[in-house]
């Protein structure tokens, strides 16, 4: 499942590529949501863009975005806190939506 409500708000599984060209989304692969990063895999930078990327595209403070496990590998568990997973579907469809 791809985003899964949670106590604390929903988690999102996330197939995280490092060093990309763009931040964006790039659909769904293997039950978890693809995105592409531009920070290095290093020192934790990827894992930090990842959740200001996650955090500005669902409207939220960094602070309720967190990386849960998989901190070290490409399959991630993310808490956004706050939001019910039918809350960051309905996001995440306008955020991706051209205008």
């Amino acid at each position: 499942m791809v985003i899964r409500n949670d106590p604390r708000g929903c988690v999102l599984s996330v197939r995280l590529q490092p060093r990309a060209s763009k931040n964006e989304i790039a659909g769904v692969h293997s039950g978890a949501l693809r995105i592409r990063i531009t920070a290095p895999p290093v020192e934790g930078r990827a894992n930090e863009a990842l959740c200001y990327f996650l955090a500005d595209l669902l409207e939220v403070a960094p602070v309720a975005v967190r990386v849960l496990f998989g901190r070290t590998g490409r399959r991630k568990a993310v808490l956004v806190e706050g939001l019910s997973a039918d809350e960051v579907r309905h996001r995440l469809r306008l955020a991706l939506t051209p205008e």
